[in-house]
């Protein structure tokens, strides 16, 4: 499989963590790099942070335009919630396992991995973070839902049964619906994750106080 383009960021020489941050729909790697240097980690810790780069595909929610997308998709509604093209979610599901391996050969543990997303991208780092066959160090789950909700039990992998989840979402997000992230949440406390769930006064977007709380659960499950 050819590797996604990434934008590599390291903390340190010879990183021993690395974190896979995916971006939103329509945007690219860039759009999290700034955060790297808000989130307060100690020097101690030497990180690879990877920005990876979706690939470019026609989304229906957009009326067929072209973008960086993880997957195609139509229909964000509270009650109906979204409904995911298969086939290019597991295409990218592949391509990020491509990446976490690529890690594995470049000597990083698989419990020094973070995977990591926003919006379309959170939603990507929980669709493969939960089914890979190795244990990951944690999944954080920014402003998103809940991928092929219903395929989670028959394809959750146990290696990764216990694995640190954070989950976050805006109490004012008008692109992703407050209630699809807290079924989501409902659904893997209720199947047994290790959930953190935080709300914030935002819209589809980061705030300092979440930034913070981020920095503080990496110090905790990396350190």
């Amino acid at each position: 499989m050819t590797i996604l383009p990434a934008i590599e960021l390291e903390t340190g020489v010879h990183p021993t963590h690395t974190i896979l941050w995916m971006h939103g729909l329509g945007a690219d790697g860039n759009d999290f790099v700034p955060i790297v240097d808000e989130l307060g980690l100690p020097s101690s810790l030497h990180i690879r942070f990877l920005f990876p780069h979706a690939p470019m595909r026609s989304v229906s929610i957009n009326r067929g335009l072209v973008m960086r997308a993880w997957h195609d998709y139509d229909v964000v509604d509270p009650h109906s919630g979204v409904r995911e093209e298969m086939a290019s979610l597991r295409d990218s599901q592949r391509a990020i396992e491509a990446l976490i391996d690529r890690e594995l050969h470049r000597g990083i543990e698989p419990g020094n991995i973070v995977l990591a997303g926003f919006s379309q991208g959170g939603a990507m780092a929980l669709h493969t973070g939960l089914r890979y066959p190795e244990e990951l160090a944690g999944i954080m789950a920014l402003s998103c839902y809940l991928p092929a909700s219903q395929m989670l039990a028959a394809e959750a992998h146990r290696a990764n049964a216990g694995i640190s989840i954070f989950m976050a979402h805006g109490s004012a997000d008008n692109v992703v619906p407050m209630a699809l992230a807290a079924a989501a949440s409902r659904q893997l406390h209720e199947s047994g994750y290790a959930m953190e769930w935080h709300e914030y006064p935002m819209a589809h977007s980061v705030c300092a106080d979440e930034i913070a709380d981020i920095g503080d659960w990496l110090k905790r499950i990396l350190t």
